[in-house]
């Protein structure tokens, strides 16, 4: 009977869930990469080779990096894939695809894109975010965590943090320390300064976890095997959502109240209450297969999905 009651209520609480369509639909030059916020402007990578600046307020494109065009494997010329984008001061971060399958990594200041790392740096970069306007933490795909020294030009060091396929990392608020996923469904929380473990988060997922994110010191990850999962690092507790379809991406919000996660074939979002531990909204109408989850305020969020189209949402 116990069994009965708890069912009921799960099941009232998913029924109770609001149904959220699009607010904005937002069109880039590419399709979306990779996103990020900060001080009310939206920037993003495009597989056309473009960071995007989008201004919130303003709800227009106010800026355009374009960087140089690269060859195929075919000898063809073509536009890199942005993977990666970040900002800080004035520096625009752009990790993009190079030179017969290499990755590079740019900087962009007044309107001026150096290379930084290049192909001869043999370094396979999935993702890159700036520390501050000196370093920059390196994700491998050998599952090794990178701290490059701009002004040094070189790794300060170079750690692995395990034989599986690196997937994705997030920083913490202060950018002391990143939580990395990887194929194997492990979590790793590192020390940003040093890039030695502080702890290996797992539990939750047991397959590939394709995207995390770090707030209020909690993680989510997005699973492979369909389960999204929720870990608190202060109590070591750990929440699952189980979906109907692999969970390709998720978001925070910034104290942590609430999960986004990627939950269906059709691109649904899935957002929860972590407090009630209920789905409480719906947002359906993303096109394509979700990559990126942002909360801009309690009551906002934008994704992007592999296609050209940013989707703002109102959860008022």
């Amino acid at each position: 009977m116990m069994k009965l009651f708890l069912f009921s209520i799960l099941f009232i609480n998913i029924l109770m869930a609001s149904s959220v369509t699009p607010q904005k639909e937002i069109e880039m030059g590419g399709s979306v990469m990779d996103m990020k916020i900060v001080d009310d402007m939206l920037y993003v990578g495009t597989d056309e080779g473009t960071l995007e600046v989008y201004d919130l307020k303003a709800e227009k494109i106010v800026e355009t990096v374009q960087l140089k065009k690269i060859h195929d494997f075919m000898g063809d010329l073509m536009n890199p894939k942005v993977y990666s984008v970040d900002i800080v001061g004035n520096k625009k971060l752009l990790l993009s695809e190079g030179e017969e399958g290499a990755r590079e990594l740019y900087i962009n200041e007044n309107n001026v894109t150096t290379k930084i790392i290049s192909k001869k740096d043999k370094l396979t970069m999935q993702k890159a975010k700036f520390i501050d306007e000196r370093y920059i933490f390196l994700g491998l795909l050998s599952n090794e965590v990178v701290l490059y020294d701009l002004k040094e030009k070189k790794s300060l060091y170079i750690n692995q943090l395990s034989q599986s396929k690196f997937s994705d990392f997030a920083l913490n608020e202060d950018k002391t320390e990143a939580i990395v996923c990887c194929e194997s469904g492990i979590n790793y929380l590192v020390d940003v300064k040093s890039g030695k473990t502080i702890k290996v988060v797992e539990g939750g997922n047991k397959d590939n976890v394709f995207k995390v994110d770090f707030k209020n010191s909690k993680v989510s990850a997005a699973g492979q095997d369909r389960i999204g999962a929720v870990y608190d690092l202060k109590n070591g507790g750990i929440k699952t959502f189980n979906a109907p379809f692999l969970i390709y991406a998720t978001g925070l919000s910034a104290d942590a109240s609430l999960v986004a996660f990627a939950f269906g074939m059709d691109n649904e979002i899935a957002i929860f209450n972590l407090n009630t531990n209920s789905k409480v909204y719906d947002l359906k109408g993303q096109k394509s297969t979700l990559n990126s989850i942002i909360f801009y305020d309690k009551d906002t969020l934008y994704s992007g999905s592999d296609d050209k189209y940013i989707m703002k949402w109102s959860l008022k």
